[in-house]
């Protein structure tokens, strides 16, 4: 894995509070020891606006509103959105997808595609066989309109897989896609333990850890992210490790909540989370993207485009 020396820009996001009354300063949140750090991404939810999905207050097919939200996320440290798509079984998320590139092409911001794998057991790899060709000839080819935003690494387009129905024969989608030019890497959620070698790299997923979800949220994944970059380390050590970030998860506005929670812990959790991978690897050999979970899921709760939750000076913090 090469290594990477992109400098992270500062975070600077507006705290609001996580108990009692909100304190509006500003806080300062970034990678320990040094300048050197990986590529922040986001997790991108394209839904808003459609019915189906609660009320934010924006449209995900405004362009305005997308370009204000880049804007937003580049002064943040954020240097690319991975959105959700659905390929032809979601026309509303592929409409956002294609806002998305166009501003990200304008405003120099990266963007990638999170394949989210059907849930159907018949005919799921038909499915990702035709999504991925239907991606390649409307987003990848060299003509497609913005196409230089699309996020590579060492020269190839970077795909996050997020796993949903588990009937996907990813041998066969990759031997396809190694039929591309250039084949694109893909990033598999966690570390499954079939069809290891169709993927290049795993990502980390908010997750509360061994101990499960706890009432009070205090299960913030600690054990977690340790399970995932010692693995990564010592099973895969020749594949892409891509770190996960989160600051909080509380799913009770979303219609299929099994109210889960983890505590922002007056944002200690995004702090914790985001400078992890520290302990395992050294200041010389950093990952190559930390990805934030999410930009804009209001559902879950686990946002971070309002801003990080802090307490106010002199409350008790979180467990």
């Amino acid at each position: 894995m090469a290594r990477i020396t992109t400098a992270l820009l500062a975070l600077l996001l507006l705290a609001h509070g996580c108990s009692q009354s909100p304190s509006q300063k500003v806080i300062r949140l970034r990678p320990k020891h040094g300048s050197s750090a990986p590529q922040l991404l986001a997790v991108y939810e394209p839904w808003f606006g459609h019915p189906n999905h609660i009320s934010v207050g924006y449209s995900s097919h405004d362009p305005a509103e997308l370009r204000r939200q880049i804007r937003q996320a580049k002064a943040m440290g954020i240097s690319g959105f991975v959105v959700d798509w659905y390929g032809d079984r979601d026309p509303f998320n592929d409409q956002t997808y294609a806002l998305m590139r166009t501003a990200a092409a304008e405003q120099k911001f990266k963007i990638a595609m999170m394949y989210d794998e059907t849930d159907r057991e018949d005919g799921a790899t038909d499915d990702a066989l035709s999504d991925f060709r239907m991606f390649r000839e409307t987003y990848l080819s060299p003509d497609s309109v913005g196409r230089q935003a699309y996020l590579e690494y060492e020269g190839r387009p970077v795909i996050f897989i997020f796993p949903k129905g588990m009937h996907t024969d990813w041998n066969r989608v990759r031997a396809d896609l190694n039929q591309w030019e250039p084949a694109p890497l893909l990033i598999y959620e966690n570390l499954p333990a079939a069809y290891a070698n169709a993927f290049d790299g795993f990502y980390a997923w908010v997750q509360p850890g061994k101990k499960g979800w706890a009432s009070d949220g205090s299960n913030w994944g600690d054990d977690y992210l340790s399970d995932f970059y010692s693995t990564m380390q010592t099973k895969y050590p020749d594949k892409i490790a891509v770190g996960g970030a989160w600051a909080q998860f509380n799913d009770t506005k979303a219609s299929w909540s099994l109210n889960r929670h983890i505590s922002a812990r007056c944002g200690k959790t995004f702090t914790d989370t985001l400078n992890y991978w520290r302990q395992y690897y050294p200041s010389d050999d950093t990952l190559p993207f930390i990805l934030i979970e999410t930009w804009n899921d209001y559902e879950e709760g686990t946002a971070v485009e309002p801003g990080i939750p802090a307490c106010p000076a002199g409350s008790q913090e979180q467990p």
